[in-house]
């Protein structure tokens, strides 16, 4: 009976040790296809026939879950953090041209975007994230807590009218208007916005 009681004591032992010799070292995830969500503004010159220039937004679409439904579930998992903005790789902001967004400059370039909500919950940002330290610390957007923040830009919660299973971004603007555009956030209950204005033309 001692040397099975002993036995069994030194399994129990040696199990965390061959499960940790039997992981490797490095595994690859996500390699098959991935449905991604685009939305761009595209300036054209119709004179020149030529591009002005143009800004758009690459995002993974992750489907909303029941579990979210719960206001305190919902709460429990957004009040006061800083996480990722859409599924699989970042979320990316690729400007040829001069932003503001909500009021905050948004030099030409290549963001990688989060979002932030206050630890009260009553507000909402988008992050700006410096992509090239982001991509020199080799972060996936899980570990969006790491990145590199430049700024951040407040969003406005508008009341959804509608249920949107996948996350959705767009950018709207009118005719009259094309330089003030819309950038708009929908995720199952959830729909923020913020106004984008775009310097660009003659």
């Amino acid at each position: 009976m001692r040397s099975s009681v002993f036995t069994g004591a030194f399994l129990l032992l040696a199990l965390p040790v061959l499960a940790q010799q039997q992981r490797p070292a490095m595994v690859a995830e996500d390699g098959a296809f991935q449905e991604r969500g685009s939305t761009r503004v595209l300036y054209w010159d119709t004179k020149a026939n030529a591009a002005f220039g143009q800004f758009a937004i690459d995002y993974g679409r992750p489907v909303w879950k029941k579990e979210y439904d719960d206001p305190a579930r919902f709460d429990q998992l957004t009040k006061g953090k800083t996480y990722r903005l859409g599924s699989n790789f970042w979320t990316v902001l690729d400007s040829h041209l001069p932003l503001k967004v909500s009021g905050k400059d948004v030099a030409p370039g290549n963001y990688y975007l989060g979002l932030a909500r206050s630890a009260d919950g009553g507000k909402w940002s988008l992050v700006f994230i410096d992509s090239a330290k982001a991509r020199s610390m080799r972060l996936d957007a899980y570990q969006i807590e790491r990145a590199p923040v430049l700024f951040q830009a407040p969003m406005a919660v508008e009341p959804a009218t509608e249920m949107s299973q996948q996350l959705t971004i767009t950018l709207s603007y009118t005719r009259e208007k094309p330089k003030d555009v819309k950038l708009r956030i929908s995720w199952g209950k959830l729909q923020l916005s913020a106004p984008v204005e775009v310097t660009v033309g003659p």
